[in-house]
This record gives C-alpha cells, sequence and structure tokens, in this order.
C-alpha cells in the first residue's frame, strides 16, 4: 500500500486500525451488501447481527455515506453488520426485523442533520429529501438521533447502544436550538445512549466495538478519545483528574481607593492640590494616605519618605517551588458551565462555546465535563479530547474497502434500475465523484465541518484516489467519462498542513487562513496538480470536474495549480464563497476580503482566456449572518448590480447546533474574543421582517421585492439608490406581479403555480446554478434553448 509522508507531522500516538485481531465472524466473508432483512442475513448463512446499523438516509453502499463506511469498517474487523434504514418509528417492531444485536447498537440520524434536511432556513417544512428514494420527504422524524435511540431501546433494553454522525457530534454538549428557540440538553442525556461518538468515528468504534466484543461492559469504557457519555458525580472512575473550574465569567472589577472617613470631599482635594472631583479625590488620597494624619491634616514631617520604613518584598518560597507543577493536560477537565447556567445565561452559553472550540486540536486538546441536573438527578456529560486523525495509510484502507457504489437492490425500481422513481438524489450527485481528503481548517464560523471532521486534514494516497477513479470506469453503470468531483470539504486542501509538528500540537486556533495565512501553513499544490494530471491521463476518462466549494485565498498562492484548474478541470462554471463584501460580517464569518475574491478572478479569466474558454465563476452570498447591517446588505446588492449578478438561490443564515455564528445568535455575544460581561455585542438579524429585508437585497431584481426595498431604503436615507437609471438599483415603477419570478434561465424560475400543480423538473443537460444571467451549459443531452440570456 502507498502511503506516503502525512500531510499532518502531528504524532499519531493512537493503535492502528489494521492493527487488530480480526473476529470470530470474520470467516463468512465480505457481504455484497450489508443486510437490510433476515432473507439477506440467511443467504450470508448469518443466525444473528452482531452490530446493528440503524440510520435515517437510505443504505447507499459508497464511501460518501457514513454508515456504509462504519459498516465495512466493522466488516473488515470481522464483526457481522446489519442495516436498519429509515425505519417507521412509529413502534419498536421495524427496528426487531434483524434480531437482536449480539454487541451494540449503532445509531445515527444519517448524512445531515435531521432537522436542517426537514427544515428550511426560515423554519418551513422542505417538500423533499435528497437522502431518500424518490426524493421523497417524511421518512425520518424530528431529532431522528434521539427516536431511533429510543426506539432501540424499547425493542432490546439490555444492548448497548452507541450513538454517531454529525447530529451527535454537534450536539455533544448543552447546545442552541433554532427549531424551538431554546438551548436543549446534551443529547447524550436526551437519547439515553450509552456512548456518543462524535467525529469521524472509526478509530475510536473499531476499538469499542473489540472491547464490548471482550465482555467489557461499556459503562467501563470511559478512556477512549473521541467520545461522550454521562458519568455522576461520585463515579470512581472520574478521580484523579485535576478539574479546572471554567463556569463563570465574572472577574474583580476596579478597585476602589479607600476614603479617608474624617475629611469631606473638599478637604481631601484641598490637601492634595487638587480638584473637587470625587474620583480625582480617591485616587490622590489612596496614593498620599501615608502623609495624612488621622485627624485629616498633612504631617509637614511625613511630607518626605523615611528612609527607616521599607517596603515588604514577596520572595517564592524555595520549599514550595518544586512543588508547584502544572497538571498533565491529558489528565486535567476543563468544566464547563452547567446546562442550567448556559440555558438562562446567553453569555455564559457564548463562554461554554469558546471554551469547547479552543478545545479542539487533538495535539491539546483536554476533556470537558458539564453538570446536567441538580441534586439527586445530577450528572455529568464528559467528553474526552478529539480522536486522533487517520494516518494516510488508514484513509486507504477505509476508501478501499469492498463498496459496491450503488444503492441497496431493494430500492431498485420495476427495471431493476436506481435511475427511475426509486432515484436517490443524493447518491445520484455523488455516483462519480470521489473524495480525497477530510477536515477542514478554514474555521467559518457558520460551518460545522471543523467541529465534526477537526482541522486537521486527513488525505489519501495518490494511488488510492488513481484507483477509485478506475473502479468507476471500470464498475459503476451508467459512467460516460466525467468524474464529477475530485475534492471534499474544501476542493484545494488536499495534503496541506502545519509545517511543524511542535507548533501544530500546540496550536489552539480557530482557523489557518484567518485573518491571513499562517506563515507556519504549506500552501504547496504540487500533489494535487499531480493527481489532476494523472488522472485525466488515464485511458477513458473525458473530463475530471471540481464540484467542491473551493478555497480561492489559498489558490491565489499557486498560479500553477488556478492554471491547471481553470484550464482543465472546470465545466464551464467554478462556484466560490466570497460569502460578502463588507468587513463587518467578514470578520464574524472568518472569511478573507472581497479583495481576495477580486485577485482569485483576475487569474480566472486570465487563464481562462489563454485556453480560449468561455467560463464563468459563481460566487455564493449568505445574508442575515450574525454581525450583517442592512447597510452591509445594501452595499451587497449595490456590488451584485454593478459586477451583473442576479441571485436566484439565496442561502440565508441557517444556525446548526454548535457553530460558533449560532452561538453569537443566541448570545449577542462574540466567541471569537473573551467571552466578559461588557464585551463585544453582535448585530444579530432576528424576525421574519428583517431577514426578508436582507433576503431581497440578495434578490434586488426581483419585482416582487422591489415594496419592501423601497420602503428600507428611505428609511435608510438612501432614496437615491431608487430610479429608472442603470446607476439605480431598483426602479420607481412597480409592475403587477404574482408572486412568481421569471427567471433568465427558466429551470431556476418561480412561476406562480395553480394549487395542487407540481413544479416543473429541471431539464437534462441543464445546470442549475445560483445565479442568472450566465448562458447554460450545453452537453449533448439537450438542445440549448432558442431563449437567449438577458
Amino acid at each position: 500500500m502507498n502511503a506516503p509522508v502525512d500531510v499532518s507531522f502531528f504524532a499519531r500516538a493512537a493503535k492502528p486500525l489494521t492493527s487488530y485481531r480480526p473476529y470470530w465472524a470474520k470467516r463468512f466473508g465480505t457481504a455484497p451488501f450489508l443486510p437490510m432483512s433476515r432473507a439477506e442475513m440467511e443467504q450470508l448463512g448469518w443466525d444473528s447481527c452482531d452490530i446493528v446499523l440503524v440510520t435515517g438516509d437510505a443504505y447507499v453502499d459508497h464511501p460518501s455515506f457514513g454508515m456504509a463506511v462504519i459498516g465495512r469498517v466493522l466488516e473488515a474487523q470481522g464483526f457481522r453488520v446489519g442495516i436498519i434504514a429509515q425505519p417507521d418509528w412509529q413502534s419498536a417492531e421495524p427496528f426487531k426485523a434483524l434480531g437482536k444485536p449480539n454487541l451494540f447498537w449503532g445509531v445515527t440520524a444519517g448524512n445531515m442533520d435531521s432537522m436542517i434536511n426537514r427544515y428550511t432556513a426560515d423554519r418551513k417544512i422542505r417538500s423533499d429529501d435528497a437522502y431518500t428514494p424518490g426524493d421523497v420527504a417524511g421518512k425520518r422524524p424530528d431529532r431522528a438521533a434521539i427516536v431511533y435511540s429510543q426506539r432501540c431501546r424499547e425493542a432490546y433494553k439490555d444492548v448497548p447502544i452507541v450513538l454517531g454522525g454529525i447530529e451527535g457530534s454537534l450536539r455533544r454538549i448543552a447546545h442552541y436550538d433554532y427549531w424551538s428557540d431554546k438551548v436543549r440538553r446534551s443529547i447524550v442525556v436526551d437519547a439515553k445512549c450509552d456512548l456518543l461518538l462524535y467525529g469521524n468515528a472509526e478509530r475510536a468504534l473499531v476499538e469499542v466495538a473489540h472491547r464490548i466484543a471482550a465482555r467489557e461492559p461499556v459503562e467501563q469504557i470511559t478512556d477512549v478519545r473521541g467520545t461522550a457519555f454521562v458519568r455522576r458525580p461520585d463515579d470512581a472512575s472520574g478521580k484523579g483528574w485535576f478539574e479546572i473550574d471554567s463556569t463563570s465569567v465574572d472577574e474583580p472589577g476596579r478597585v476602589e481607593a479607600h476614603v479617608n472617613p474624617y475629611m469631606t470631599t473638599s478637604e481631601q482635594a484641598a490637601s492634595q492640590g487638587s480638584s473637587c472631583s470625587k474620583d480625582d479625590a480617591t485616587d490622590s488620597v489612596a496614593t498620599s494616605a501615608v502623609g495624612i494624619s488621622a485627624g485629616g491634616q498633612k504631617d509637614p514631617q511625613s511630607a518626605e519618605p523615611n528612609p527607616a520604613i521599607q517596603p515588604m518584598l514577596f520572595v517564592a518560597n524555595p520549599a514550595l517551588k518544586a512543588k508547584l507543577k502544572v497538571p498533565p493536560r491529558d489528565r486535567s477537565v476543563i468544566r464547563l458551565p452547567s446546562y442550567e447556567q448556559v440555558k438562562s445565561d446567553p453569555v455564559l452559553y457564548a463562554h461554554a462555546n469558546r471554551v469547547l472550540h479552543l478545545e479542539t486540536n487533538p495535539g491539546n486538546a483536554r476533556a470537558l465535563v458539564q453538570a446536567h441536573g441538580e441534586g439527586v438527578t445530577a450528572r455529568d456529560v464528559w467528553i474526552n479530547p478529539p480522536p486522533i486523525p487517520l494516518t494516510t495509510a488508514e484513509m486507504d484502507y477505509v476508501f478501499d474497502l469492498p463498496y459496491a457504489r450503488s444503492p441497496h437492490p431493494s430500492y431498485a425500481d420495476e427495471n431493476g434500475s436506481h435511475d427511475g422513481a426509486t432515484k436517490i438524489p443524493a447518491w445520484e450527485m455523488i455516483r462519480f465523484s470521489i473524495n480525497i481528503m477530510r477536515g477542514c481548517f478554514g474555521g467559518c464560523t457558520f460551518c460545522s465541518i471543523t467541529e465534526h471532521e477537526g482541522r486537521i486534514i486527513q488525505s489519501r494516497s495518490e494511488d488510492s484516489i488513481i484507483q477509485e477513479i478506475e473502479d468507476i470506469r471500470d464498475k459503476v453503470k451508467g459512467f460516460t467519462g466525467t468524474i464529477s468531483d475530485l475534492g471534499g470539504p474544501t476542493a484545494n486542501m488536499y495534503r496541506l498542513g502545519c509545517k511543524s509538528p511542535e507548533i501544530e500540537a500546540a496550536c489552539r486556533k480557530p482557523s489557518c487562513v484567518y485573518p491571513g495565512i499562517c506563515s507556519n501553513l504549506g500552501t504547496n499544490h504540487d500533489p494535487l496538480i499531480k493527481i489532476y494530471r494523472r488522472g485525466r491521463a488515464l485511458k477513458g476518462i473525458k473530463k475530471i470536474l471540481i464540484g467542491s466549494g473551493l478555497r480561492y485565498d489559498l489558490a491565489v498562492k499557486s498560479p500553477e495549480y488556478v492554471k491547471e484548474l481553470v484550464q482543465h478541470h472546470v465545466g464551464g462554471y467554478l462556484k466560490i464563497a466570497p460569502e460578502h463584501t463588507e468587513q463587518g460580517p467578514l470578520t464574524k464569518m472568518m472569511k478573507p476580503g472581497i479583495g481576495s475574491y477580486d485577485k482569485f478572478k483576475q487569474m480566472f479569466e486570465k487563464f481562462s482566456e489563454e485556453a480560449g474558454k468561455k467560463q464563468f465563476l459563481i460566487p455564493y452570498f449568505i445574508a442575515a449572518h450574525p454581525g450583517t447591517s442592512d447597510e452591509d446588505m445594501m452595499n451587497l446588492a449595490i456590488w451584485l448590480k454593478k459586477n451583473g449578478f442576479r441571485a436566484d438561490q439565496v442561502q440565508t443564515f441557517y444556525p446548526s447546533p454548535m457553530a460558533t455564528a449560532t452561538a453569537m445568535y443566541h448570545s449577542n455575544k462574540n466567541p471569537l474574543r473573551k467571552i466578559t460581561r461588557d464585551s463585544e455585542s453582535v448585530d444579530i438579524v432576528r424576525g421574519d421582517k428583517r431577514r426578508r429585508l436582507h433576503k431581497a437585497f440578495l434578490r434586488y431584481h426581483d419585482p416582487n421585492n422591489w415594496p419592501l426595498l423601497r420602503e428600507a431604503l428611505k428609511a435608510m436615507g438612501r432614496a437615491d439608490l431608487i430610479g429608472n437609471g442603470k446607476h439605480h438599483l431598483i426602479p420607481t415603477f412597480q409592475p403587477l406581479t404574482d408572486g412568481g419570478y421569471q427567471s433568465a434561465r427558466r429551470t431556476n424560475s418561480t412561476p406562480a403555480k395553480a394549487p395542487g400543480a407540481t413544479p416543473a423538473k429541471p431539464q437534462k443537460g441543464r445546470l442549475l446554478t445560483q445565479h442568472t444571467g450566465l448562458p447554460p451549459r450545453v452537453t449533448g443531452a439537450a438542445k440549448p434553448s432558442a431563449r437567449k440570456p438577458r
């Protein structure tokens, strides 16, 4: 196996995934698909499952689906693994479909948080679910991880429950819940699971599985990194830890000077030759109290210092010096404010959020503990430090497992295909894509990737990636020669990392690229360029596109990479995310200024012109983010019109659990800085009217928004932007509208529809983009529209 030097130089002091002795059931071999029924189990010769995984997604045996990865990793360790996908949660009976698990339940809500999956940013119920056959909504409950855990407990109450997935990761401590507008308890308490695994959980899960298989009680498994669990305050396993109290942000204020009670304010001032100001007097009295007698009169003999009087000096006791040692970080635990405290005090909530984000580096993170309940019901939610990232060899091991790379056969339509009525949109999106890395050191405050996957980049080897391209070419039905994506959370962070192992292990910065790119960060894109060139040189590969979001402030550090990307791997459009143009919101997002976008745009257009290609950048923006004023959105709208962009699909800030921007939204504080009662306040966009206004500024071209924008611009004193000239933002006239919007790109239009009518589906071969004003991409799958773009 090709295993080059890891991107990160972080010392991987962890047991390798491949070093465990396989469980005895490995003799049954590899299943073509993990079984979803008793009939499939019998075909494999199984009488029972060692582990049953419950997921809110349809089962797609592909490395982009979390349950498939977890299932195949456990299978490779020798365990018999079954999957219950999207069960009917109304009773416990569907959870008994595969029988009683021999070892434990593995529960997840799916690849997406179940609440974000079901509700829009405006808390409206979505009409679709990309992770369900046929794109049908309603196949999973709200807060699915909690519901599934409860049903598993009802089905077989003595079987341990191990909870995982992104829904569990982002709720491991008391968290603000946008949908109920309140702070909820840790999901460990609500789900009553035995163990929560957060982040990418392969390393922790393999260890836990083998320890449970060795008959170790699950309640005694308290030392695995990347896990959280409930521990009673009097539990003996919690002894021997040095506890750091971080339950308060209160600090002593200014120490007031002692005032001589025998003097009036004027007498104090006169005695010092100063004004009658009370503040001045107290300060002067404090500094010269030695020169005032008890009777309130100045002693002329004490005006000069008495050489016989020596000041008292404090020196360290040599006998105690050797005993003052800082406790080791691996035996230190930080006590966060309790659930009851953060529930009632937004300032303490922001403080707890800041502490959690500071303790996310596997090299120096300390354990966290948060009390839930009081009195006899009190228990601590204990969160161990984050898991050790996978090495390159381990990443290859995980991605090289025998995935079928297609949905389970039970989802096939009457023709035995997955491309008809039962097509799973999420699988269709990643069908011909390849994940080359994990993690992100961007630290964007509105994003939860860092909280889930960590800042340290975990990269696969070049040979493993090329092998997967060949597997898609040779084995995946319907492949036409185009790889739709070669990326990950960020397209161009492959094999990037800190230059120094010592600095990386000690770093506590939330981002390696904000406010500027860290001098200790390697920005060499050569390994990625090499993969691009080697991949597109393969026989049968016509095109490799880059669909993942691009970190353009990193890309400009490597003009050769930008040239390679633009001239060979852009299919007409390239999406990037400046998110805003104004410094106010950008500082709260931890995003670079719009100048970085302009620099990348110049390089993009230059290399496109050199290649003789007409290509376009698709910038994405966020409305209503914390720290965004109405003037900021107005300036963004002016920038959009000046640059000819018309946004159709508007992104509104969505407060996901545990994100830093969500803490801003709930507390009005900025957790990027030290939290105190008087620390920086953040302007929060709350209320439907103001959120609609910010969205309307992004869609300044929609006549339905013009009345709202006119009212706002007049109130802001910017009526000069209302007029019928090219330099105006919106016109003075108001056409009759029916609530619909006719876009220059018909697939993005939202015309008014009759009640009960189904929306028109996008035409095959047309690309849905966020912005209009761009010509459609002609792929040959459909004839280009005769209608010309505006």
